[in-house]
């Protein structure tokens, strides 16, 4: 689709009408003035609904070519140049933001017949090229105020309560706030009066998460808790991608396709990859906020920086040490374990982490046996296998991932050989969990730290058994225990463990 410039206005190349001399191509040329409405005109207010919030191709929109383009002629929505040049004389990407050379290639187009540079960063969500426009509405969004949104029975901790206060001002207030809540501390539920708090003020909020998985657990909660009001998740491949809705759970690779549509955005475990790495999500997750707007950090692990700053009162947070429960977080045990990459490779585990899975097998406590990488991982579960037949092994890549961890929450599975895609998200009662080669750079001390958290969750089932297996200590494991203990000393502290 080739878009043109043509008496004032865009215009594709499909629907021109005549031939003009100073028709040019869009990448040539700056984006056109702000929008000036056409009362008279007979607005859809589906495609308007649909493109609210929203920075979107052509391509993503559901209604046909005539529609978009009228729309734009009578303005209620404008079209912004997906790719622009910076004064450096290079490239940026005006969904992502990326200005980096290397992702950013040039091919013959033929949509506007000429070398045509796209953006490969974001390309996963559609190609944004120097002749591709972003759609952007002109309308400003509507805003409906719930009467007592928030529907639970639940009761929160003295710790949980101020925390919750605290998120409750910062919305209040347009402030940014990291919630600093250990594994198990039951964060979502502190996060439920603030987002009640902004539904009865007619305020859209967004909770982004790095993964999917975390989508699909928070939206049947969120529904529960919120039944009067519409709620959409979004992910690849989801079937809410055409729906609006003031209360919306999203991966943060979704946020791409938003743009000044959150009052409050709250970014679920800031510290999880990609998220924590990747400048493109926090470029989507700021352009996706209003002006002004609150953001809420929930993280169990922040980057030492961040602790830092939290510390020193740099940076503004509310800290819960303590469990729903009251109960302290399991500490992690370190045990040496030899060169047990060699004893692998020759079809052996070391004697002590053999001994603690089939005390687990036998004992019938569910175990997960965390290992570095994939390749390492089918070839433990091997090993493991002459103890049960039924242990199994998951990891990012595998098609049965879900399968197996539904198996083995039921107990079908007695332990579960893992990569660190289980150091989030999964809480099993009765869980021990140890790793094997804590000593490897994957193991970060945030990684550890989430590891320990799926110990004792459970208020019935409080302990458990946390191992750190290695060939060698680590700064990342002492700085994992520490962690981990200095939280347990504050908690006791603040009054917030049982006596």
């Amino acid at each position: 689709m080739r878009f043109v410039f043509e008496q004032g206005k865009w215009l594709p190349e499909a629907l021109a009408k005549e031939k003009h001399k100073d028709r040019r191509p869009i990448s040539r040329l700056p984006d056109l003035p702000s929008c000036e409405k056409n009362p008279e005109f007979p607005f859809s207010p589906t495609l308007l609904a649909f493109l609210e919030g929203r920075q979107l191709l052509i391509d993503d929109l559901p209604f046909s070519l005539e529609q978009i383009q009228a729309h734009y002629e009578n303005g209620y929505l404008r079209y912004q140049k997906g790719i622009t040049q910076t004064e450096r004389g290079g490239y940026r990407c005006e969904r992502c933001g990326n200005e980096r050379a290397h992702l950013f290639a040039s091919f013959h187009c033929a949509r506007c017949e000429e070398s045509c540079t796209y953006c490969r960063q974001c390309l996963m969500m559609g190609r944004v090229s120097e002749c591709t426009p972003l759609v952007v509405s002109c309308v400003s969004p509507k805003r409906i105020a719930y009467d007592r949104p928030l529907v639970w029975s639940g009761k929160l901790s003295h710790a949980q309560q101020a925390a919750a206060e605290a998120v409750k001002q910062a919305i209040d207030r347009h402030d940014e706030l990291t919630v600093w809540a250990v594994c198990g501390a039951g964060k979502t539920e502190v996060l439920f009066p603030g987002i009640a708090h902004a539904l009865e003020r007619g305020r859209r909020v967004c909770i982004a998460t790095p993964r999917m998985d975390v989508v699909l657990e928070l939206a049947p909660r969120f529904k529960q808790a919120f039944p009067t009001v519409p709620i959409i998740a979004l992910y690849g491949g989801s079937e809410d991608r055409f729906k609006q809705a003031p209360l919306v759970m999203a991966t943060t690779h979704q946020l791409l396709r938003f743009y000044r549509a959150f009052d409050v955005m709250i970014i679920d475990e800031v510290d999880a990859f990609p998220y924590s790495v990747e400048p493109m999500l926090q470029y989507a997750a700021a352009k996706a906020r209003c002006e002004p707007s609150a953001l809420i950090y929930l993280t169990a692990t922040p980057h030492p920086a961040w602790q830092r700053e939290i510390q020193k009162n740099k940076r503004m947070a509310a800290t819960i040490p303590a469990r729903y429960h009251g109960y302290p977080l399991p500490v992690p045990a370190f045990e040496w374990c030899g060169h047990w990459r060699k004893q692998v490779q020759k079809g052996r585990l070391p004697r002590n982490v053999l001994a603690w899975a089939n005390e687990r097998i036998q004992g019938g406590r569910p175990a997960l046996l965390f290992v570095p990488h994939i390749a390492l991982l089918q070839q433990v579960v091997q090993i493991l296998k002459r103890l049960d037949a039924r242990i199994a092994g998951v990891h990012a890549e595998d098609s049965a991932r879900k399968e197996k961890v539904h198996a083995f929450r039921q107990g079908a599975i007695p332990l579960l050989v893992t990569t660190t895609i289980l150091e989030r998200g999964v809480t099993i009662p009765r869980l021990d969990v140890a790793v094997l080669g804590a000593e490897d750079d994957l193991f970060t001390e945030g990684a550890l730290v989430q590891i320990a958290g799926r110990v004792g969750r459970s208020a019935l089932h409080p302990n458990g058994d946390v191992r750190f297996f290695h060939y060698g200590k680590t700064k990342a494991m002492v700085a994992a225990k520490r962690q981990i203990v200095r939280m347990n000393r504050l908690a006791q502290e603040r009054g917030l463990l049982l006596s």
